[in-house]
C-alpha cells in the first residue's frame, strides 16, 4: 500500500506542467481576478480555479494567495508568471502572425469608447465595416472612464483628448472642436450674448466634472487677444454631452458641446451657434485618437479597423 502511494506521489512530482495551466496563471496574475481571467480565457470560473489547483499540486507549492477581497500570486507564483509571460507573449504574436497570413482579417476585436462619442459616431460606422470584413467580430464597451486597456483586455480604445498618451500606440483619427449652442426660441426669449462675459446672465448647461468650478473660457476666433474666462450657472449639469444636447433642445439654456454631439442638430437648424466670433477653450479635447497597449505585433483586425475609422472620420464633423 505504501509503495503505491509513494509511486503516485513520485508521478505527481515528475509530471510535466500543463502549458495551458501555466498560461492561466499568467493571466490570473495580470487581472487579479478569477472571474476576469475566466472571461479572458473563455472558461467557467470553476474550470479556471481547477486549473490553478492542478498546477499547484504539480508544482508542490502554493501559487495563489486568496482573500475575501482579492487574488494575489504568492512569491513562487509571481516568479513562475514572470519567467513565462514573455514566452507566452511571443507564442501568441507568432500564432497571430501566422493566422493573419491565412487571408482576411478575423477574430474578436474588443473596443472601448466614450458613451456619447461611441453611440453617435462609432456605432453608425460599424455595419459597413463588418460587411467588408465578415470574419471580424466587435465587442464594444461604452465608458467615459479611462480604463487600463491591457488589464481590461481591450484591443483598442477611442479617446477624445488633446494629447495622446505616450505610453500607448496612438493614431490620430481627426480634429474636433467645441461649440456653444442654443435654440432660436431660447435666444429670442433671453437675447443672444455678444461677449463671453454676458454668459453670466444666461442659463448655461455645464459638463459636470467633480472638483471643478463651472467656468467657461474663450479665445478670439480672429486676431490676438487674451483668453477670457467667465463663471457660469444654470439649472442643469451632466457628465454626458448627449444629455446636455437634449437639455439645450428643450430650451433650458446655452450648452457647450463637442462638435460630434451638436453636428446633426446644428445642420438641421434645431440648434444655432452662440458667440460665433469666439473659440471655446479647454472644455474638451481637440482630437479623436485610437489607442492601444504597446506591443510589437499589430493584429490585422486592429489595423484595418483603425484605417477604416481614419478614412471615414478624416473630414471631422462639419457644422454647416
Amino acid at each position: 500500500m505504501f509503495s503505491k502511494v509513494n509511486n503516485a506521489a513520485m508521478e505527481d512530482e515528475n509530471k510535466e506542467p500543463n502549458w495551458a495551466h501555466l498560461y492561466s496563471l499568467v493571466v490570473l496574475g495580470e487581472l487579479g481576478s478569477y472571474t476576469a481571467a475566466a472571461v479572458r480565457l473563455g472558461l467557467s470560473k470553476g474550470a479556471m480555479s481547477q486549473r490553478i489547483a492542478e498546477l499547484e499540486r504539480s508544482a508542490g507549492v502554493p501559487l495563489v494567495q486568496r482573500t475575501t477581497r482579492s487574488v494575489r500570486l504568492t512569491e513562487a507564483g509571481q516568479q513562475l508568471a514572470d519567467t513565462t509571460r514573455n514566452a507566452f507573449a511571443d507564442i501568441e504574436r507568432s500564432f497571430a502572425g501566422v493566422r493573419d497570413l491565412a487571408g482576411e482579417p478575423r477574430g474578436l476585436l474588443r473596443v472601448t469608447a466614450p458613451v456619447a462619442l461611441g453611440r453617435q459616431q462609432i456605432v453608425p460606422r460599424i455595419p459597413a465595416f463588418l460587411k467588408a470584413y465578415p470574419e471580424v467580430r466587435i465587442e464594444m464597451e461604452f465608458s467615459d472612464k479611462f480604463t487600463a486597456l491591457a488589464q481590461e483586455g481591450f484591443d483598442l480604445a477611442i479617446r477624445h483628448a488633446s494629447v495622446a498618451p505616450d505610453t500607448h500606440i496612438a493614431w490620430t483619427l481627426c480634429r474636433t472642436n467645441t461649440v456653444l449652442v442654443a435654440t432660436r426660441s431660447y435666444l429670442k426669449r433671453h437675447g443672444s450674448p455678444e461677449t463671453p462675459e454676458q454668459l453670466a446672465e444666461h442659463a448655461c448647461l455645464h459638463y459636470f466634472r467633480r472638483g471643478e468650478s463651472p467656468t467657461w473660457s474663450f479665445e478670439p476666433l480672429r486676431g490676438a487677444g487674451p483668453r477670457r474666462s467667465v463663471a457660469i450657472h444654470g439649472s442643469f449639469a451632466a457628465n454626458n454631452s448627449e444629455a446636455l444636447r437634449e437639455a439645450a433642445l428643450g430650451g433650458l439654456g446655452i450648452a457647450l458641446l463637442p462638435d460630434f454631439t451638436a453636428q446633426a442638430d446644428v445642420a438641421a437648424g434645431r440648434l444655432v451657434k452662440v458667440l460665433p466670433n469666439w473659440r471655446p477653450a479647454g472644455a474638451f479635447g481637440d482630437h479623436l485618437f485610437a489607442i492601444r497597449p504597446y506591443s510589437p505585433y499589430l493584429p490585422r483586425a486592429v489595423r484595418v479597423f483603425v484605417d477604416y475609422l481614419r478614412e471615414t472620420l478624416k473630414d471631422g464633423f462639419t457644422m454647416g
